[in-house]
């Protein structure tokens, strides 16, 4: 295993994070494998991972205890833990403290090495600063309850750029793949993070899971034409690990075969250590990819902000997937989650009121209004009723793990 140096502190961690995100199924395709799920994390721990990435959401709640049974025999001393402050569970100060205190109890321990701020958004951002977050960071990494504090973010640049420069971080985590360059925070957020010496995650390395195993057989056919025979993950987290600037890469492992692989390819992630062949093969890749999107939104963000309050290229880049990508079904609820308002601020296609500024900006010349449409027409079916009842149920799952905490008390 190879590891990578968390800029402020010195810290060592493990170029591979084990995402705890998407545990192995139990039974018949239901519920949790909770005994696999332990093997395989602390098979990977006993090979050298030492970062584990989890949040109240994962699994409803269950991620989180389940990863502190997995820590139990002394595993707890070989790891650090990173879970996440869910700010749509966040009404008021105190609110914080009880989240807080429940996830130490649920992962059994005292501290949370590294803590996030769940998903920002820059209105879910000031809200929470309005209500103290950042005050509640000073006083959680006071009294020992958190070391590091950092944020995860699916926000454009320039607002990426404000939360960095909001706060002294430690560390941030941002989607990141050969597909998104541009796209979110991109290549130019993750060196204005480095920039200001912050450890920088990567989440999403391939895209959920798209970029490796089924691939469209044209690009299956550039991987094969390499002198190096890598599988398309295998390619798509050497991609993310040649870049100096970034500490740690996040994969929801959840197979023994594909564990395996990733540790064998974490073997050799050093940074810079891509041909430029091997860069360029990569190249080609990903133009096939951009050829064979519904949409051909480069992510340059050009056309925001949006007036109507739309992100544009975030409704897009999930729109792709969802055509891109038919065997996965997540696009139409991570597009719930980030644009209906389940987790954050509310920047959905239907919110257009077809002014036509962006069009007036999109080098790419796209017809933005009528694309908005359609990805409305195609996404935005039932997302008034799912989302109350979504949120009802992240409620209901932050009042039980309360409830929890009360009943078995941390050990």
């Amino acid at each position: 295993m190879l590891y990578r140096t968390v800029p402020k502190t010195g810290d060592r961690l493990s170029i591979l994070g084990f995402g705890y995100m998407r545990l192995p199924s139990g039974k018949g395709g239901t519920g949790i494998d909770e005994e696999r799920a332990i093997r395989q994390l602390r098979s990977a721990i006993d090979r050298g991972v030492n970062y584990v990435d989890t949040a109240p959401a994962y699994h409803l709640g269950k991620s989180e205890r389940i990863l502190g049974r997995a820590l139990e025999d002394g595993y707890r001393d070989r790891v650090r833990i990173a879970t996440k402050l869910p700010p749509w569970s966040v009404r008021c100060r105190e609110d914080m403290d009880r989240i807080l205190d429940g996830q130490l109890a649920a992962l059994k321990t005292d501290h949370i090495d590294y803590y996030l701020l769940h998903s920002l958004q820059p209105e879910s951002f000031l809200r929470l600063k309005n209500l103290g977050v950042l005050e509640f960071l000073d006083t959680a990494k006071k009294d020992g309850r958190i070391v590091n504090a950092g944020f995860s973010t699916h926000t454009t640049l320039p607002a990426f750029r404000e939360i960095v420069d909001a706060y002294d971080w430690t560390f941030c985590q941002i989607q990141y793949n050969y597909l998104d360059e541009q796209n979110q925070a991109g290549t130019e957020g993750l060196r204005y993070a480095h920039e200001k010496n912050l450890a920088v995650m990567v989440m999403e390395p391939l895209r959920g899971g798209n970029l490796g195993g089924r691939v469209p057989d044209e690009i299956q056919a550039i991987w094969d034409g390499a002198g190096v025979k890598r599988s398309p993950a295998a390619w798509g987290l050497r991609w993310v690990w040649n870049h100096p600037e970034v500490t740690v890469v996040l994969s929801g492992m959840n197979d023994e075969a594909h564990i395996d692989e990733n540790l064998k390819t974490a073997d050799e992630g050093y940074p810079g250590s891509l041909t430029p062949g091997e860069l360029s093969r990569i190249g080609q890749v990903r133009e096939v990819y951009r050829r064979l999107m519904k949409v051909g939104c480069t992510g340059c963000s050009y056309c925001m902000p949006c007036p109507a309050g739309v992100d544009i290229p975030g409704c897009f880049s999930l729109y792709n997937d969802h055509y891109l990508f038919p065997h996965n079904r997540m696009a139409k609820f991570q597009y719930f989650g980030r644009h209906g308002g389940l987790m954050g601020g509310i920047s959905y296609a239907g919110l257009c009121r077809r002014c036509g500024k962006c069009e007036k900006a999109c080098p790419q010349h796209l017809p933005v209004r009528a694309l908005l449409s359609d990805v409305s027409r195609e996404l935005e079916p039932g997302m008034r009723f799912v989302i109350p009842v979504l949120k009802g149920g992240l409620w209901c799952m932050d009042q039980a793990a309360t409830i929890r905490r009360f009943i078995s008390p941390r050990r």
